[in-house]
């Protein structure tokens, strides 16, 4: 079961997964909608501030989205942490109907987005973008927001 913390307004509102079990099950379990999945540490401000924007804009998509936070501390998470290859935080992975949904925004990395969004609306955009393609049977989408909008990490590839 997820837990829940205290004392910030995002808690409330957006479960906190912080053990293996609990993010199979919301991946295994979200169907026929798009699930936003931010892995980040509560105590981290980009994390704080893209979290407010997650938590204001969930019941908005909530006829077509789910929203999770993911505790990257959690020892049982790491899993995930590794197989997302999540080096910055906050990182957001998509999924829908349990497929690994990815989005071409001109960066190196389709697999996620890394960083935080500047409103409200880009992460509307983004999360209607992929439930559209993904209600076309589609696994990858283009990125609706303009490059100014797209955070920009300098990433450094291991191995390659």
């Amino acid at each position: 079961m997820a837990s829940f913390g205290l004392g910030k307004m995002s808690d409330f509102l957006l479960p906190t997964l912080s053990r293996k079990r609990d993010v199979d099950c919301i991946i295994r379990d979200t169907l026929d909608k798009v699930l936003v999945l931010r892995f980040g540490r509560a105590a981290d401000p980009l994390c704080l501030h893209f979290d407010e924007i997650l938590s204001k804009t969930s019941r908005e998509v909530s006829k077509f989205a789910t929203i999770a936070l993911v505790d990257v501390d959690s020892e049982e998470i790491q899993v995930y942490v590794k197989y997302f290859d999540i080096t910055l935080v906050p990182s957001t992975v998509f999924f829908f109907n349990a497929h690994h949904m990815k989005m071409d925004s001109g960066t190196a990395d389709h697999t996620k987005w890394v960083g935080s969004f500047h409103s409200k609306q880009d992460l509307i955009d983004v999360v209607e973008a992929i439930f559209r393609g993904a209600m076309k049977g589609k696994l990858i989408v283009s990125c609706p927001l303009p490059p100014e909008r797209i955070p920009r990490f300098q990433l450094l590839f291991k191995d390659v």
